[in-house]
């Protein structure tokens, strides 16, 4: 008999130290009721991705389906301004229970715990891994058909938090057209496939501007090559957002849910499947 290495994945012996592989997945409040879990990623910061999360909650939730957004952005909490929040998150015995927008989502930020909603959150790595946690296991997600998640860009703390700590489904990453995004995008690419997450599709932001005169469209950020990148890992682009001073307008007047445009009903259509 050769001698144990205590490397269970290479061994085939059935002895009484195999270990089954460890889950590090925590469990929901449990009042909470989950549909899909559904991550929103970038490499970087500033693509857009809370206007993308936004805008996606807001078409699923048009489409009939019960949604909830958790902006686990805990150092840049932008969800409730997009959608007007300020009211604070209220609890029970039970749980927490998540503040309701206008037109019926669930909405759970930290800035819905603050005091004040410009107080920096000056917290190292694991505290901030710790709140994310709370967010899905002391918040009462109550019939919620799909929860997106909205993840701090890069591939640090929270999103492995998340993708370790959620039933995650899927996940969308948002990009923008320019080259050093593309190359970042492939960070997240390989980081949700070393975790096993599938990839739903990619959401370009800012991919081009529409002249309202003409109609003609000016690629305003450089030429986009995320259909490359896309058939390079076989990946679906679910949609190409434009640059426009509406939603940019909704985004800081709290109005998200009154955008009006179909550019992700086609990405809604994906993550409902």
């Amino acid at each position: 008999m050769s001698e144990c290495t205590h490397d269970c994945s290479s061994c085939g012996s059935d002895c009484s130290s195999r270990k089954e592989p460890q889950s590090f997945l925590e469990k929901p409040n449990q009042m909470s009721n989950i549909g899909k879990v559904i991550g929103v990623v970038s490499g970087k910061g500033g693509v857009g991705k809370t206007l993308v999360s936004s805008m996606l909650a807001v078409t699923m939730q048009r489409a009939g389906k019960n949604v909830g957004i958790l902006d686990a952005d805990i150092t840049g909490p932008s969800v409730p301004k997009a959608f007007g929040v300020h009211e604070k998150a209220d609890a029970c015995e039970f749980g927490i229970i998540p503040v309701k927008s206008k037109m019926g989502i669930d909405v759970m930020s930290v800035n819905l715990l603050l005091e004040n909603e410009s107080d920096p959150v000056v917290w190292r790595g694991p505290v901030i891994a710790g709140v994310v946690k709370q967010f899905w296991t002391d918040v009462i997600w109550k019939d919620i058909d799909c929860l997106v998640v909205d993840m701090p860009p890069g591939t640090g703390d929270v999103p492995l938090t998340v993708f370790q700590s959620l039933p995650v489904n899927g996940i969308v990453i948002v990009t923008s057209p320019q080259e050093l995004v593309s190359m970042i995008v492939e960070k997240a690419v390989k980081m949700a496939k070393l975790m096993n997450i599938p990839i739903l599709g990619i959401i370009e932001n800012m991919s081009y501007y529409e002249c309202p005169d003409c109609g003609k469209r000016h690629s305003i950020y450089g030429e986009s090559h995320i259909e490359e990148i896309a058939a390079q890992y076989d990946i679906p682009v679910l949609a190409k957002l434009p640059v426009c001073t509406d939603l940019a307008k909704h985004c800081d007047q709290g109005t998200i849910e009154l955008f009006e445009g179909d550019w992700l009903n086609e990405a809604a259509e994906k993550i409902m499947e």
